[in-house]
């Protein structure tokens, strides 16, 4: 007679299991907050939760998100309040699929994320954690971290529970390693489960520091710009830090330097910086003779417009070259690698040696004020976005996924405006405004998104976080009822064609709407919906007051057709 396994036992006692040292070792090393979208292989992890409850362990703050997207981004949007490491935690193989449309956006946009997913135990029987469901079999994968190595800087498995009281600090490490990215970590269920030796190392590992400007090339670039008559600066991932929008702005200032703040994620300068040229670099690049380009990975569009052939262009920042790019082939004089602030504070000190005594030049270029009008028989997105603005006010924080204009929406502040990654996943502005409203409490904290791109947010799953964590913030909806992307590329090649005549609409018709509005109030948010330009302000104004007086999340669903 064949022999049967018994089912294994827990392990006896008050060992710590890796599960425990494993979510200790997150806090000690400066993760405060650890996003979860659970399966069946988190029972070590409810379990640690439930002994650090009794214990009183210090542990991240434990948020429960209903979908791998929303946790990611809210991961995200933490980060961009605090800067300090976050962590999210899914299901196996079927949760990391379901994480990689904003681990693209976090990945682009150098967040240094701990990814980690369970994976299906390895052992059939035999060992406590061993397979016990049907889907542990069907769940696991050759190469599980073969979906997200393209966007990940490391990635690991946790092979014996002596291991976690050292891998977190080695993700960390790689994680907080200039240029900062996420990283992912895998862990089967018997090793996280089973006792570990080992303590949490008392000391976090530092990271090491981010370049450092060279000297050389800083005084080079000064005499360049010194001798230049018509010098431009290109600024795109500048300002997560108010420390670099404080430089740029203390730099353009001083030696009247015109600023381009193209496809900005940041605010790279106060909007009403005298030197802020606006958002589009074209009008510009026939006329300038030297051109500084900051952290912006696309500084214009080469098959559209770009520079002379003698302009001497610069690239600075962490990484200039974007060596996670496959392909980018802009002209470089000169690269320097630094992070933006002491870069451009070096960069400003060197000029100040330069031109000691000497009034400097009158700025060459010149700005056009834009304007949006409430008189339109419809509102606008350029209306709706200056709207926004006053309703945000000078300290509101607004996450933008591309609808809102920045140049008509006053933003005057370090660290009051967020947008998209250059990856471009859909549905992350709301969750990442949910991410900063946790980490940033006191914060008004607005999300402007598209109606194609909400859905992309899963808005159940947004509206039960903000209602079930205590999330209070405003989604402004620019619903145009089609995905404009997609009509604007197509239009962009084919206007003249069979595309143009149906008005670029194929594949991107989005109607009939959604009653976005419905869905949110069904959740206990504030929920309205506007048409009319003269009805806006107010719908916007109840908005803001829901959220800072009755601490309700809020919804506006403005029709903006564009």
């Amino acid at each position: 007679m064949a022999k049967v396994s018994k089912p294994a036992r827990a392990p006896a006692g008050t060992q710590p299991t890796a599960g425990d040292v494993l979510l200790a070792s997150l806090r000690r090393h400066g993760v405060p907050h650890l996003f979860v979208n659970p399966g069946t292989d988190f029972p070590p992890i409810v379990e640690g939760l439930a002994r650090a409850r009794e214990t009183g362990a210090e542990i991240p703050r434990t948020v429960l998100a209903p979908h791998e997207n929303l946790a990611v981004a809210m991961a995200h949007g933490a980060w961009l309040m605090t800067g300090a490491p976050q962590a999210v935690m899914v299901h196996v193989n079927v949760g990391t699929a379901n994480t990689v449309n904003m681990l693209a956006d976090a990945s682009r946009d150098r967040v240094p994320l701990l990814l980690m997913a369970g994976r299906s135990p390895v052992l059939e029987a035999g060992a406590f954690g061993s397979r016990n469901r049907p889907i542990h079999w069907a769940q696991e994968m050759f190469d599980q971290a073969g979906m997200v190595r393209e966007l990940v800087k490391w990635d690991y498995e946790l092979r014996s529970p002596d291991q976690a009281h050292l891998v977190v600090p080695r993700a960390l490490e790689a994680a907080l390693a200039s240029p900062t990215g996420p990283v992912y970590l895998t862990l089967p269920r018997e090793p996280l489960s089973a006792p570990a030796s080992g303590e949490v190392p008392s000391v976090p590992r530092a990271a090491p520091a981010p370049p450092y400007p060279d000297p050389t090339a800083i005084d080079r670039l000064a005499g360049w710009i010194a001798e230049a008559r018509r010098p431009l600066v290109i600024a795109s991932n500048v300002g997560r830090l108010p420390a670099e929008t404080e430089a740029l702005a203390r730099l353009a200032g001083r030696f009247k330097l015109p600023v381009v703040a193209h496809t900005p994620r940041y605010l790279c300068l106060p909007t009403d910086h005298p030197m802020h040229m606006g958002f589009d670099p074209g009008p510009f690049l026939a006329e300038a003779d030297l051109i500084l380009v900051v952290e912006s990975d696309v500084p214009w569009m080469p098959a559209v417009k770009a520079p002379r052939p003698e302009v001497r262009i610069v690239h600075m920042g962490e990484d200039p070259a974007f060596l996670r790019y496959p392909m980018r082939n802009f002209r470089s004089d000169l690269s320097i690698a630094s992070a933006p602030a002491p870069a451009l504070e070096a960069l400003e000190a060197a000029l100040a040696a330069r031109s000691a005594g000497k009034e400097p030049a009158a700025p060459w270029a010149t700005r056009r004020p834009p304007t949006a009008s409430a008189d339109a028989p419809h509102i606008t997105p350029e209306y709706l976005s200056r709207c926004v603005g006053d309703m945000a006010g000078p300290d509101g924080i607004i996450v933008n996924e591309y609808q809102l204009r920045p140049g008509h929406c006053a933003r005057t502040r370090p660290g009051t405006y967020f947008a998209i990654s250059p990856a471009g996943g859909l549905g992350w502005s709301v969750g990442a405004a949910l991410g900063a409203r946790l980490a940033a409490p006191d914060r008004l904290v607005v999300a402007t998104i598209g109606d194609g791109g909400f859905v992309f947010a899963n808005p159940t799953a947004c509206h039960w976080a903000a209602e079930a964590h205590d999330l209070p913030i405003v989604i402004v909806i620019f619903n145009n009822a089609r995905y404009a992307a997609v009509r604007n590329a197509t239009l962009s090649m084919f206007a003249s064609g069979a595309s143009g005549r149906e008005n670029g609409l194929g594949l991107a018709d989005l109607s009939p709407s959604p009653p976005f509005e419905k869905v949110a109030a069904a959740h206990g948010a504030f929920a309205a919906r506007v048409e009319r330009p003269d009805e806006l302000p107010g719908a916007l104004a109840a908005a803001r007051a829901a959220v800072l007086n009755d601490r309700r999340h809020a919804l506006v669903n403005v029709v903006t057709p564009y």
